[in-house]
This record gives structure tokens, sequence and C-alpha cells, in this order.
């Protein structure tokens, strides 16, 4: 009787099948037993991109809070890096943030919730902003274009409550690890740019 070795495909959907098992139990866990990213990856864990969606607005302003005085919202610090698939941190990555406001509307007139930002030496970033809300039956999200090195993503972070009991399809390689605080919500993402 002849074995038949694995081919390098068949590796590869085997291992996409166990990350998967591996991850559905984190999704009923509590948000602070998420994980980001990893931070040191296989090509075959990069952040998966997703559609850019209809609102996104060219030329925004370079900042690091969206926060401006008088405007409702729970506070939300977005922070984290943006790795290369073989763990370095990509210093100077262009990331270009939007999101609605708290009751699920994208200002398209201005760029209220919408700016960029670049990472340190280190790949590091902050986002300062709010919660944004949900519209159109959609879970709450932060949709982002990053650009590093010779790589480039569109992508969304999404909120761990919003990956439990729900009917619409949520990739968990794009919740954010997120925990309360008393001056709001902390979220930590790690970007990997295949």
């Amino acid at each position: 009787m002849t074995k038949t070795l694995p081919t390098r495909s068949s590796a590869r959907t085997r291992r996409a099948f166990l990350r998967a098992g591996l991850a559905l139990p984190a999704l009923w866990a509590s948000a602070s037993a998420l994980t980001p990213t990893p931070a040191h990856a296989d090509p075959d864990d990069a952040t998966p991109s997703t559609g850019e969606g209809p609102f996104f607005t060219a030329r925004s302003p370079e900042r690091t809070s969206f926060r401006e005085t008088g405007l409702a919202g729970t506070p939300l610090e977005v922070s984290g890096r943006v790795l290369s698939t073989d763990g370095r941190p990509l210093p100077r990555a262009l990331l270009d943030f939007w999101h609605t406001d708290d009751s699920g509307h994208y200002d398209n007139d201005g760029y209220r919730f919408r700016g960029h930002q670049y990472t340190d030496a280190d790949g590091r970033y902050v986002l300062r902003s709010i919660v944004p809300g949900a519209y159109g039956g959609r879970p709450k999200h932060i949709h982002v274009k990053l650009a590093g090195g010779s790589r480039a993503l569109t992508t969304q972070l999404l909120f761990p409550e919003d990956a439990r009991g729900r009917d619409w399809a949520i990739d968990p390689r794009l919740v954010m690890a997120v925990t309360d605080a008393a001056s709001g919500r902390v979220a930590r993402f790690d970007f990997v740019l295949g």
C-alpha cells in the first residue's frame, strides 16, 4: 500500500481549517481574551482585505485623534503595530481611517471621523476616536487603508460583541481585542501586510 504525502495546497487548507477551529472559541470568550492579528506570521496569516465600501474620501487630514468637543459617543482608543509577514515593523506605514458617528452616519461632506497617520519607527500607531455606530444592518466597524513598503491593504476592524450571536458573517481575523476602561474602550490590533 502506497502512502500519499500531503501537498502544499492541502497542508495550507488543513492549517486554515485548524486555525478557524481554534479561533471560534475566542469569539465566545470575553473581549479581553481575544488576541489581535499575530505579531509574527507566515504569508498565509496576513490581515485579510475587505472592500473599501462607498464612503471613502480621499485627501483626509493627517491626525491621530478624531475627538472633537461636543461630539456624542463612547471614547475609543485603538493602537497596535503594522508588521510584515516576517514580523518586522513597518515604519512610516500610512494608515487612513474612517468610520461613522455614534448614530451610524458617515460625514460625506467633510472629514469628521476621517484622517490619516503614519506609524512610528517601531511600526506603532494610535487612533483616538469614539465607538462608531452600526448602520444598514452592518456591525460596528472602522475602515482602514494601509500602505507600507511595497504592500497595500484595505480592510475593516470589528468589535468582539458583534462577532457573537449575529446573522452576518464575521471574519474573526478582523476582530479587535477590546477592553472597557474608566475612560471608555481600549482596543488593540496588529496589521500584518502580506
